[in-house]
């Protein structure tokens, strides 16, 4: 196969390899390091691709080179003579940009600096064919006949943001084993062996920064000479966590010998501490964390209230800077120096600390994906800029996400863009926790921080998903795999499958029942069931096509991660069918005690595939199934009691708990369907079968036979209406015979109908409730310059409304009907009663420190009612919010009339973002999964 690189109105051609001959490579005797480890990688790439290794050499001086790759500072001496071109200022003075040009038939690949230049030799191994996750996912290289490059100039962007990089964290539970028994075992730890792989993935993503890893299973950064060293020749910056300031790894630096970490009582010892650090430090590429808190993850020591500690945190920061002024010689406004507004940090900050102006504030998410504050007007101008650190794996409360990365891309996008928004440009920080598997999440946060002004056009951010997958695994497998993902995101975002025992950690719970109803609303149970059934059987399919050379690649940042999420959901839905079931007295309790055990043996056969078979082992260590063995990872334990009930057999009707007698209301033009549950109690044999079914009644079954020696425990008979063949007693109550055995039940069937209705736009209540989407609005209204957004992927709905744009202060309370932006909803009920209005979210926080998180709500001619969504703290309400990725306020409406009823949402804050509306009206449970719209004309 022959590659050709084009572009349009291309002027030059440059032949990389042809005739099994591979040009030569030629770096900058006087240039960085960088040049020559990034020479020796192109080479290896080129190799990958073609199977001919280039030779690579040191410029010595000659006059004339033919058909080399020349890499090198696009001012040196060396590229100058052969690029003999006057290049614009505005791009010389460009940070960490590129050029690409053919000379006299060599290819110049020249940075405005080193990691330009580095930027530059890696966009040419992409070009041809090696992805930047080729060795970190096992991404095989399709080999090449011959290499064409034909293109005119190419003089990149300038990086948006400006420090752009990884934490390495919680990485106890994969990356350290992996590193210290696997990869690395000379150093037995995360070393610089390790770190220059992970260097080498960051300048491919054309990131430039780190924060080493720093938990107590790993020695600090600085303890292996030759960790810095590595970072230096890779021109990595190097940066520390909110909770390690100046280059330190407390856990592991700060000894108890040295006393308490405390700058009240043991200033001279800490001030020490840090001295030696930035001594050592002063001919590093670093990022100074300013500030200070506790030893780890948690509050500055000696201080007892808040005014107190503020006082503390000024004489730290002037201290520190003190020593930045001491031991480096470039002016302090040029050190880069970031003061991370992390938990109780926020609450000092705003007391009012004296922090200099030139200091980056970085602003952080809540460690669940939406970003706690950015700056405001004022806080903008500020010369250090701000920035942004946000998690895609935590440790922590209320749950841990370690295992399996499900921040979906549409979430990541819609906060990051709004912080690019608010102007946080200085550094954008991603904990990845063991980078594994999370690939592509940090794929598309590198790429966003590099230019994110694409991921501003509607669908790019699931076009650029689609592209990442299309270019390793081809045109029709990628489009799949993109399919496959966004239901992955979608389920997980309903709630993640390390959440899915519904326990919670910090302290620490054992695993309850979920709340998916398996009585009610078609049986949520089951529907999630299948809902990964279905997911998980494309990516079986999917994997047995794909080709044996990419299936290494497919398993780590798909196969895994899906089926992995399957077996979690299903030990613990079916360990909830097995105690529900049982307390039914139904016998099929057990079967769904051995499926759940079934799943977690499955998720260990699983996780012992990634570790052993992929990629002949090169994994083993780096993938734990179970992360602070948390009891929600554990092998299910689950007591039955015996059944004490004679019957032989049972039945409940959807909507029922216990037995009834009475089917949910089937409403005309709604193709409602519900079910008949029949089942055995004890061992034997049961005959079922439904009489007198009236005509217009469809069943999915009338009559069979249970029979535990071939455990058939139950059947579903699913039941809906054939309105074509109804006739003028449609409204009449009607009802069918259910026969067990000797038993006779009569079951009611009660009919609706809201098809003669004229209400196109309207929303009609069924069975309790009306539901909208909040992006079916029937209208929106646009008001001081500020309107509401669709934005797509986020949500129970997978579309949400968001109130922007930004940079405004946020609307007044008062005059509300006039002058703000409107959302506008009708709803038809059938009911006259006290109900209430259900409205869903995303959990976001306030904006700025001026905004809240409101809305105007308005029911019919009612006063508008300002409801808050905003949560405070670690309250036990933004608990269950991270928990469910959802953020609920009810409101009370009085319904006076059957008929039409409007509901206006009004705009106050920004950044608001609506999922969906529940009109309720009976006092049956709310579901915990989403309820289809009760409308028509989205049928």
């Amino acid at each position: 196969m022959s590659l050709y690189l084009e572009a349009q109105n291309h002027d030059s051609t440059f032949s990389l390899y042809k005739r099994k001959t591979v040009c030569n490579i030629v770096y900058d005797d006087k240039g960085s390091s960088l040049d020559s480890i990034v020479a020796y990688l192109l080479a290896d790439d080129i190799n990958l691709t073609t199977g001919v290794q280039p030779n690579v050499r040191i410029y010595n001086g000659e006059k004339a080179l033919d058909t080399c790759i020349l890499i090198g500072n696009l001012n040196s001496e060396f590229i100058q003579f052969f690029l003999n071109d006057t290049l614009e200022n505005d791009f010389i003075r460009q940070r960490e940009s590129y050029f690409k040009g053919v000379r006299a038939s060599n290819y110049i690949i020249a940075g405005t600096d080193t990691r330009g230049t580095a930027y530059g030799v890696f966009s040419l191994s992409e070009e041809i064919g090696i992805n930047p996750w080729c060795w970190w996912t096992d991404v095989l290289v399709q080999k090449q006949d011959s290499i064409t490059i034909i293109q005119p100039d190419y003089y990149s962007k300038e990086p948006s943001i400006t420090y752009r990089g990884i934490f390495l964290n919680d990485e106890d539970w994969g990356l350290q084993p992996w590193a210290a028994k696997t990869f690395e075992k000379e150093t037995g730890d995360i070393g610089p062996k390790t770190y220059a792989k992970i260097f080498e993935l960051l300048l491919r993503l054309k990131a430039n920064t780190i924060w080493p890893a720093m938990h107590p299973s790993t020695k600090a950064f600085f303890h292996y000479s030759d960790n810095p060293k590595m970072a230096e020749q890779y021109h990595i910056l190097i940066g520390s966590s909110h909770a390690e300031p100046m280059l330190r790894n407390n856990v592991d630096e700060w000894d108890s010998s040295l006393g308490r970490f405390d700058y009240k009582t043991n200033k001279e010892t800490v001030f020490n501490y840090w001295e030696q650090r930035v001594k050592q430090a002063q001919n590093i590429e670093g990022i100074y964390t300013m500030g200070m808190r506790g030893i780890h993850d948690s509050g500055m020591e000696g201080v007892k209230t808040i005014k107190e500690g503020a006082e503390v945190l000024n004489s730290v920061i002037s201290d520190q800077r003190m020593l930045l002024s001491k031991y480096h010689t470039d002016t302090i406004a040029n050190i880069p120096q970031a003061f991370t507004v992390y938990k109780e940090v926020l609450k000092l900050y705003d007391y009012g600390i004296e922090l200099p102006e030139d200091i980056t504030i970085v602003w952080t998410d809540d460690n669940y994906g939406y970003i706690r504050r950015l700056s405001d007007l004022e806080e903008q101008q500020r010369a250090g800029g701000a920035g942004v650190y946000y998690h895609i794996s935590y440790w922590g409360r209320p749950h841990d996400y370690l295992w399996l990365s499900t921040t979906p891309p549409y979430l990541i996008a819609e906060e990051m863009l709004k912080a690019y928004q608010m102007n946080a440009r200085k550094m954008w920080i991603l904990n990845v926790g063991d980078i594994k598997p999370a690939a592509y999440d940090i794929q598309l946060f590198m790429d966003m921080a590099y230019n994110p002004k694409s991921f501003f056009e509607d669908g790019y951010t699931k076009e650029h998903q689609s592209n990442f997958f299309k270019k390793i695994f081809g045109e029709k497998i990628g489009d799949e795999i993109t399919k496959i993902k966004d239901t992955y995101y979608h389920l997980a975002y309903e709630r993640k499958p390390e959440y899915m025992g519904w326990s919670q950690t910090e302290p620490t719970t054992q695993v309850n029942a979920t709340a998916y109803n398996p009585y009610n609303f078609g049986d949520e149970v089951q529907h999630r069931l299948a809902a990964y059934n279905q997911l998980a059987s494309r990516s079986d399919n999917l994997f047995k096509i794909i080709p044996n050379n990419l299936k290494d690649a497919y398993f780590q940042m798909v196969h895994y991660s899906v089926k992995g999420a399957m077996f979690m959901n299903q030990k613990q839905l079916y360990r909830d069918l097995a105690e529900k079931y049982n307390k039914a007295g139904r016998l099929e309790a057990y079967h769904y005690k051995n499926k759940s055990i079934a799943s977690y043996d499955s998720i260990v056969a699983l996780t012992n595939q990634f570790n052993t078979e992929i990629s002949n082992g090169k994994w083993n260590g780096i993938m734990s199934m179970s992360p602070r063995n948390l009891p929600v990872f554990q092998k299910p334990t689950i007591d039955l009691i015996e059944a004490s009930d004679f019957d032989i057999g049972g039945y409940q009707i959807e909507g029922n708990h216990n037995e009834g007698t009475i089917m949910p209301t089937f409403y005309k033009g709604f193709n409602d369907s519900y079910y008949i549950d029949v089942f055995l109690k004890n061992e034997g044999q049961l005959t079922w079968s439904l009489k007198h079914v009236p005509r217009y009644l469809k069943v999915s079954k009338k009559s069979g036979v249970l029979n535990s020696n071939r455990k058939d425990y139950s059947e579903r008979i699913w039941l809906e209406i054939d309105w074509s063949i109804t006739n003028k007693s449609i409204l009449k109550k009607d009802s069918f015979i259910l026969r067990l055995g000797d038993r006779k039940i009569p079951i009611s069937i009660k009919k609706s109908e809201y098809s003669d209705v004229d209400c196109k736009e309207c929303f009609f209540e069924k069975n309790g409730f009306a539901v909208a989407y909040a992006s079916s609005f029937k209208d929106a209204t646009i008001a001081n310059g500020l309107a509401w957004n669709v934005l797509d992927g986020l949500g129970y709905s997978g579309k949400v409304v968001q109130a922007g744009s930004f940079n405004k202060s946020p609307l007044d309370s008062i005059s509300i009907e006039q002058n703000h932006p409107k959302l506008s909803y009708t709803f038809y009920t059938e009911t006259i009663d006290t109900s209430k209005i259900i409205i869903a979210a995303l959990p976001t926080h306030p904006l700025t420190k001026h905004h809240k998180v409101r809305i105007g709500v308005q029911w019919d001619n009612t006063p508008v009612q300002i409801v808050n969504f905003e949560t405070y703290g670690r309250s036990n309400e933004w608990k269950e919010n991270v928990l469910r990725n959802l953020a609920i306020r009810e409101v009370p409406v009085a319904i006076k009339a059957k008929g039409k009823h409007q509901l206006n949402i009004y705009m106050i804050d920004e950044g608001v973002a609506l999922d969906f509306i529940y009109l309720k009206t009976s006092n049956t449970d709310t579901p915990y999964s989403l309820l289809e719209e009760t409308n028509f004309f989205n049928k």
